[in-house]
């Protein structure tokens, strides 16, 4: 007997520039209903009109974080998906801004579970589980004491790793 994703069925608003990684999305979340969009005012269009259960945005060229702040506003779960802006400071600025996740477009391939914790965990265990499962590939991009930095922001404390 196969367990249910909590994906299934979900309407999952994708914005992205790049029209390959929203048809990868798309592949990766077939029990979903991915809805594309290129742009930031294709993006803002939809989000007039329509209230998906999730947005994956991208940062760069969609003018993510604009589209972040809309959709915590409308209480919409929102992880950041990156490649060009993959920075502590675009971290910060994330977490700062509400989203429930921030991934690197290299970890793409595990967006379902990933995802899956988002609608499954708390924001808190939902960050912490992320950093613990993202740690190595944090290390090797942003150094060891990469989250030093972020040890008290977003409405949590991020335990440091000794």
């Amino acid at each position: 007997m196969s367990v249910k994703s909590p994906l299934e069925g979900r309407t999952i608003l994708a914005v992205d520039d790049e029209p390959d990684v929203l048809d990868t999305l798309a592949d990766l979340l077939e029990m979903s209903n991915v809805v594309k969009k290129t742009n930031y005012d294709e993006a803002i269009v939809y989000l007039n009109h329509n209230r998906p259960d999730l947005a994956i945005l991208d940062i760069m060229g969609v003018n993510g974080f604009e589209l972040l702040k809309r959709c915590v506003a409308k209480k919409i779960d929102t992880v950041m998906l990156t490649a060009h802006a993959f920075s502590i400071e675009s971290l910060k600025k994330s977490l700062d801004l509400g989203a429930r996740a921030y991934l690197p477009k290299e970890k793409m391939a595990d967006i379902v579970s990933f995802l899956e914790d988002v609608t499954t965990m708390e924001h808190k265990e939902n960050w912490q589980r992320l950093f613990s499962r993202l740690g190595g590939f944090l290390n090797a991009s942003f150094g060891a004491d990469w989250h030093k930095g972020l040890i008290e922001i977003g409405p949590f404390i991020i335990p440091q790793k000794s």
